[in-house]
């Protein structure tokens, strides 16, 4: 058996060794491409888990700075808590193998991923789908379909496979896609108002580049151990027979809390024929599969359990301008889901810097996404904002980026706070259709809304129904969990799940374009409330005044120690941002204090004009002329030639240190010094009254 696998791909070579390394884990691969290297294990528990009736997979993606040779900023100087990017990393991981392994296998199984080396230009993130694959495979856990996984771009309308970091800021598209040979499982990314037909050929694209990646992993198939879920004829029989008559009851009940009530008493009900506890836990399991399939025959039929049609989206609801001091607000209700979104304004300094592997940036515009207990009428401890939370967030942010102007339009920071406050299906989306309403309410150039959707499936044998706006029931018992947003012209951002390897590309397209129908609808809804963005942005945001200076003169706008700056903040109560260019922006919530900061800055960064004249103050003489201040950090020299149209044999003839003296910049020397004369600004003057530079004070 081969221990290293290679295959080209994007131009680099896929290189893929097993076994060398950690070898106490179940399964380990190292995946390499181009000099970016990571190491992914696999291991399963000894035990199956009693206390959970769901597959407990854990994954876990970790970059370490020193695979770039970098040391972590902080005072720690280790890593901490996972970043928002490794939280993404590992759902993309999970989301691609989850529905691969055997109903009801309930032992604890860890996913870890180590980056080991990063090169800046290939992204790890496809390295360790591919590597959870190669360890999975490779090792005895019940995992026994390969997967494949690549990214797509689109640059000068060509498809690009793995394109590098720097490649995908010229892109249209980032795709990031996964499968088994006969199936997509997961997509994910962003696009620039791609259309649907081009966007199914992006998907086609990568799905046909996966295949070879798969094939070669066969090799390394092993044998896994024995697992068959447990199976109870009896009790599914009796389980078939208790339902069969009462399952329909179920849309007597149009609300989702309603269905929950109802599906707990069946359940009581049910479990109450059985007195041994042991007998209970199986019957449970039993009653719980056998629910399933008839809520899915049920879906098949074609009438949904709230009542509505395939294609039929729940009652849709806007409304702005709720809160009346954030910076824009927005509510959106889609049915039994609802998210309440909020836009606060900031400036440069309130931007996230993000620092990992790559480069550090910033990032201007972010949504941040809250998913409280009450929303499903729960009860939990409120945390820190879960794997759950950070991806829908994040989703809704690629969603909505493209909408965003750019700095040079709006030179704003934007933050988008989305809180759920009732969920019953698809709150991602919601949030999508929130943020927009809210970006408009704030007054912020947007110049179309994005809205989002979900569409959903049941599928059984070749009988499949497609759902649009699916609800939590149909998301739970369903196979597919298709998030589409864009604009009324293309879409801008995806994420897509399934439960089954089952679904095929003729569905896929379907359901792709039933979700642009759906969009469409949705956008038009939220027209009818706000088409365009309020003329004005809130009082309560900050007004940004931007101004460009010279950027030889920033060390001048900030002086000694920062004294300058420091001096006009704390005079003007501004907030200011030098950016290295030369722009300088003035922030306050009063503009008339920016335009005084701006005055201050000019006054400090003011070039003399040749052939200006100015009224100066002499500070200091020497035989052979005067200095005099025209500018608060501006001097020039009048020679003794220059005093007077006579001729002058002394210069305290004429002027004394501290008195007013009227100068016109005759020139500026190679060494930048500025050469003045008061006799030609006497000539300039005489007999009239000429408009003259004041001398600002210092």
């Amino acid at each position: 058996m081969e221990e290293v696998l290679k295959i080209e791909k994007g131009g680099r070579i896929l290189n893929i060794e097993k076994g060398y390394v950690a070898k106490q884990s179940d399964g380990s691969a190292i995946v390499k491409y181009g000099e970016t290297i990571v190491l992914v294990t696999a291991v399963a528990s000894k035990e199956e888990r009693e206390d959970v009736d769901f597959f407990p997979l854990l994954c876990d993606y970790r970059e370490q700075t020193s695979a770039a040779g970098k040391i972590p900023g902080g005072f720690f100087k280790r890593e901490g808590k996972p970043t928002e990017r490794e939280i993404l990393v590992s759902r993309l991981i999970d989301r691609s193998i989850r529905p691969l392994f055997p109903e009801d296998y309930r032992k604890d199984v860890q996913i870890v991923s180590f980056v080991l080396s990063a090169d800046q230009d290939n992204d790890p993130d496809i390295l360790s789908i591919i590597g959870a694959s190669a360890a999975l495979i490779s090792s005895k856990i019940p995992f026994s379909t390969p997967i494949g996984a690549v990214r797509v771009g689109l640059i000068d309308n060509k498809f690009v496979i793995n394109p590098t970091i720097s490649q995908l800021e010229n892109s249209e598209l980032n795709l990031v896609i996964s499968g088994t040979e006969n199936s997509i499982v997961m997509i994910e990314g962003w696009a620039k108002e791609i259309r649907e037909d081009k966007f199914l050929e992006a998907i086609m694209f990568g799905f046909e580049n996966i295949k070879d990646i798969i094939e070669i992993q066969k090799c390394w198939l092993s044998e896994k151990e024995e697992f068959s879920p447990f199976h109870d004829e009896v009790l599914e029989e009796k389980a078939e027979n208790f339902l069969k008559d009462k399952i329909s009851q179920v849309y007597n009940y149009p609300e989702k809390q309603q269905r929950k009530n109802f599906y707990e008493k069946l359940e009581e009900d049910f479990l109450n024929e059985f007195e041994e506890e042991e007998k209970k836990k199986q019957a449970k399991i039993i009653f719980e599969k056998v629910l399933r399939k008839k809520i899915r025959n049920l879906i098949l039929t074609g009438k949904r359990l709230d009542g509505r049609q395939p294609e039929e989206i729940r009652k849709v609801e806007c409304k702005v301008g709720l809160l009346p001091r954030t910076h824009g607000s927005a509510l959106f209700t889609r049915g039994q889901t609802q998210c309440l979104a909020s836009v606060t304004l900031g400036t440069r300094s309130d931007e996230q810097i993000i620092d990992g592997l790559f480069e550090e940036t910033t990032k201007r515009f972010m949504v941040h996404y809250n998913f409280p207990p009450f929303s499903v009428g729960e009860v939990s401890p409120l945390r820190a904002p879960s794997r759950r939370e950070i991806g829908h967030g994040a989703l809704a942010e690629r969603s909505l980026l493209y909408i965003v102007p750019d700095e040079s339009v709006f030179p704003y920071t934007i933050r988008i706070v989305a809180n759920i406050l009732e969920s019953n299906g698809s709150s991602s989306m919601a949030t999508v259709c929130a943020g927009s309403l809210a970006l408009m309410d704030g007054g912020i150039p947007v110049k179309k809304h994005v809205g989002g959707i979900a569409v959903g499936m049941v599928k059984e044998g070749e009988k499949y129904v497609l759902l649009t706006d699916i609800a939590g029931e149909e998301d739970h018992y369903g196979d597919l969990d298709l998030k589409i947003a864009g604009t009324e012209e293309g879409i801008t951002g995806f994420q897509m799940d399934v439960k089954t390897s089952e679904l095929t590309f003729d569905i896929l397209e379907k359901a792709i374009y039933q979700s642009r129908k759906a969009r469409l609808e949705i956008i038009e809804k939220m027209n009818q409330t706000i088409s365009s963005p309020r003329p004005n942005i809130s009082p309560y945001a900050p007004k940004i005044l931007s101004i460009k200076v010279n950027p030889d003169k920033i060390g001048l706008i900030i002086g000694p120690g920062g004294k300058n700056i420091r001096k006009i903040i704390d005079e003007t109560g501004v907030k200011i941002d030098i950016l290295d260019d030369g722009e300088i922006r003035i922030s306050s919530t009063d503009y008339q204090a920016c335009k005084k900061a701006a005055g201050e800055i000019k006054a400090l960064t003011e070039e003399p004009e040749i052939g200006q004249i100015y009224e100066g103050v002499v500070t200091r003489i020497y035989p052979f002329g005067a200095i005099v201040r025209i500018l608060p950090y501006q001097e020039g020299m009048v020679h003794i030639s220059e005093l007077a149209p006579y001729r002058v044999k002394r210069v305290e003839d004429i002027v004394k240190v501290g008195s007013p003296i009227k100068v016109k910049v005759i020139g500026i020397d190679e060494q930048g010094r500025i050469i003045l004369s008061r006799k030609q600004a006497l000539s300039s003057t005489s007999g009239q009254n000429p408009k003259f530079r004041k001398r600002k004070s210092s």
